[in-house]
């Protein structure tokens, strides 16, 4: 952005022209955000919810390196990949499956899938179910965890989108109260825990329906994604074929918006998209971000220096789930990119050694 600043010609005129060129560059920065670009509208495609239809662009319509598109091949499949996508601009330029997977096999998102709550969660707040800046007993009643009264209403339903509600992540993955007790005041400890799943109680007591009901009208059905909340664990995770992974990942990519339809309000996602709290920079509510100086992991209080994925673009994020489920959302560069399939090195919860030797493979690739 340009502006045009006129000579000041006193200096009270100047004290008011300092402050009102202070205004303007903070709201310059405000509004420019990185994390968010508005894709355009001639270009960017969307398959038809009710059809299995879906067009393609050949890597050799992009300025792309196509030799190096079998080694990425050869690569995933080393790395025990189930199926593998690139969209670019919202049309199929990659998809490849593997190890007797189809494209209508169903797989689990695991944590990719905590995204599709972020989601939901978003669009609830838009229709006036919810606030996430409500606490948590607002919408579950108090007991909900074994803290007491005071703590526990320190929670809100921003807090378990950001993972700083300060309840103890060592405890397990069950989301009953004697598994939530308290460590730390909720905003001051960020620690990746299970207890996100409250937010689909919260939807769920808000609207009146079961999670998977309103997950289905509000998001599923209105993309034509396919797929169903299985319960693990006690806990519901996510599963789906490629396509429909990817179907969520282009609505994403869209920033929220379907055709001409928005489906999760804009801003909200952005927010999403942003870092979300003080403590990890490289997480919003439930996506992973690049380009950030620091990190926290699941499992540890550690802070490691430099971005999430060196390789990958300074723009990207990401759903990551355990043994490597994968969306990558890169504005910069037009792509949604998918992978599902078992663990490529170890056991894994999140981010991998795999994300960055696969954004190698990409990156000879995508130009």
């Amino acid at each position: 952005m340009r502006v045009l600043i006129a000579k000041p010609t006193n200096m009270k005129n100047l004290a008011y022209l300092s402050l009102f060129t202070l205004v303007i560059l903070f709201s310059c920065s405000k509004d420019e955000s990185p994390r968010s670009p508005e894709p355009s509208s001639d270009t960017l495609y969307f398959p038809p919810i009710n059809s299995d239809t879906w067009e393609t662009k050949p890597v050799t319509d992009l300025d792309w390196d196509d030799s190096a598109l079998q080694p990425l091949l050869d690569y995933l499949e080393d790395k025990n990949t189930k199926s593998f996508m690139i969209l670019y601009d919202g049309k199929i330029v990659v998809e490849e499956y593997f190890d007797n997977h189809t494209a209508i096999s169903a797989w689990y998102w695991a944590s990719a899938g905590k995204t599709l709550t972020t989601a939901i969660s978003g669009i609830a707040e838009e229709g006036g179910l919810i606030n996430i800046n409500n606490k948590v007993s607002d919408y579950l009643g108090t007991g909900w965890t074994s803290a007491s009264l005071e703590k526990e209403n320190l929670i809100t339903c921003k807090n378990l989108l950001s993972m700083n509600s300060g309840l103890d992540d060592g405890l397990g993955d069950h989301v009953s109260a004697v598994n939530l007790k308290y460590i730390a005041d909720a905003g001051t400890r960020w620690a990746y825990h299970n207890v996100y799943v409250k937010m689909q109680d919260v939807i769920a007591q808000a609207s009146n329906q079961t999670w998977s009901n309103y997950f289905n009208t509000n998001l599923r059905d209105k993309i034509g994604m396919t797929g169903t909340w299985i319960n693990s664990n006690n806990f519901s995770v996510y599963w789906s074929n490629t396509r429909s992974m990817a179907r969520f990942g282009l609505l994403i990519y869209a920033n929220g918006k379907w055709e001409n339809t928005q489906i999760i309000p804009n801003d909200f996602l952005n927010e999403a998209t942003n870092t979300s709290q003080n403590i990890n920079q490289s997480y919003g509510y439930l996506w992973w971000l690049n380009g950030k100086s620091g990190y926290h992991l699941p499992g540890s209080q550690l802070e490691f220096n430099g971005e999430l994925i060196p390789n990958a673009p300074t723009d990207m994020y990401a759903a990551l789930g355990k043994n490597d489920q994968k969306i990558y959302i890169v504005p910069s560069k037009k792509l949604v990119i998918v992978r599902m399939g078992n663990t490529a090195d170890n056991i894994n919860f999140a981010l991998s050694t795999f994300d960055n030797g696969l954004w190698a493979k990409i990156n000879a690739l995508v130009k």
